[in-house]
């Protein structure tokens, strides 16, 4: 009997032993991650308006898991008051391109624990009847957030819908653009690519590319083309030009945040007037992806949806050529514009 009681006594203590080694264990390593992700001190700088308080990095990390339990219906209104939660116009639009990387950079500001994204894009400015709704209902499409946060949301439709600049224009002069573009010729190609891929999945038919890019009566550049327009960067820039001054906008590398995605990601941080705050930790490169993935602690990794990072069908090099050189002039005048010079043919 005595012997039972002793052996019983053993397992006891051995498994109390073990639940608290493996408390301090995940102590040491959640405390540990947060300090390598953040360090804890207050954010020098302001955000947003003038005169809006500091806050800690530490609090932000408590806040950012906060709203996403909210998210997630796990809070209640009574705590999202409490906390000062709110539905915020955006600060900051990523205006376009299409297929220029506009979900990637959303995913990877929203790394920023100052910075919070719509998930969707909501496609209010460029919809005629989502804009008849009025701005209450855009701001109520904005996820809650803290009054010191940037509220960001992407609609690459924007970019070459003739409306939108004066829309947006009313409601916020100030707003800050962003746009992200690809070399013309491979930004065209992925959106032939996208839109090919949905024919296939409803078992359709489509043209192939070169049939689309090229006009077979005059073997020139086909500018109805839809996805050589949208690649016509200098042409929509120039009409958003008419009511914001270049300063208001970014550039943003897309083939560069491909490849050497943060110091793209530091420019924009400077831009939006951000403490620093994204790093190489925040950033790896998935071998089986074959692109980057995010890292928001040791817990929580995320990479973008298997739809990214499609394989480009084979295209005549010819036509590749054609393409360049119809784009050049018009990507001469982009650079001389922006004051950005990127590394395309």
């Amino acid at each position: 009997m005595l012997f039972k009681q002793q052996v019983w006594l053993r397992q006891k203590l051995l498994v109390l032993g073990s639940l608290a080694v493996g408390s301090l264990l995940y102590l040491v390593a959640r405390v540990g991650s947060l300090d390598r992700l953040q360090p804890i001190c207050p954010i020098e700088g302001r955000i947003g308006a003038r005169g809006q308080a500091e806050f800690p990095l530490r609090a932000l990390q408590f806040k950012r898991g906060l709203l996403h339990e909210f998210r997630k219906g796990n809070v209640s209104k009574e705590q999202v008051r409490l906390h000062d939660l709110v539905q915020q116009l955006p600060k900051a639009i990523i205006i376009g391109v299409r297929k220029g990387g506009t979900r990637a950079l959303l995913e990877m500001l929203n790394l920023h624990p100052a910075v919070v994204k719509a998930s969707q894009e909501i496609h209010f400015f460029d919809n005629d009847e989502n804009y008849a709704k009025g701005i209450e209902w855009y701001r109520k499409k904005m996820p809650f957030s803290y009054p010191q946060q940037i509220t960001i949301e992407k609609s690459p439709a924007y970019f070459i819908t003739e409306e939108v600049p004066e829309r947006i224009y009313k409601m916020n002069s100030s707003i800050k653009l962003l746009i992200i573009v690809r070399e013309p010729t491979t930004r065209a190609i992925s959106d032939y690519t996208q839109v090919l891929e949905g024919k296939e999945r409803k078992n359709k038919t489509y043209y192939k590319f070169e049939k689309l890019a090229i006009d077979p009566n005059t073997c020139e550049v086909n500018t109805k083309y839809k996805a050589v327009r949208t690649s016509i960067y200098t042409k929509h820039l120039e009409r958003w030009l008419k009511y914001f001054p270049i300063e208001q906008f970014h550039i943003v590398d897309g083939d560069r945040l491909i490849t050497e995605p943060l110091p793209e990601l530091q420019l924009v941080e400077k831009f939006l007037n951000l403490p620093p705050r994204i790093s190489q930790y925040n950033l790896y490169f998935n071998v089986t992806r074959g692109f980057y993935c995010l890292r928001f602690n040791v817990i929580f990794n995320k990479c973008l949806a298997g739809s990214k990072g499609r394989i480009h069908p084979e295209v005549d090099p010819s036509v590749i050529t054609k393409l360049r050189k119809f784009f050049h002039p018009f990507n001469q005048k982009f650079y001389q514009i922006t004051g950005r010079t990127l590394n395309w043919p």
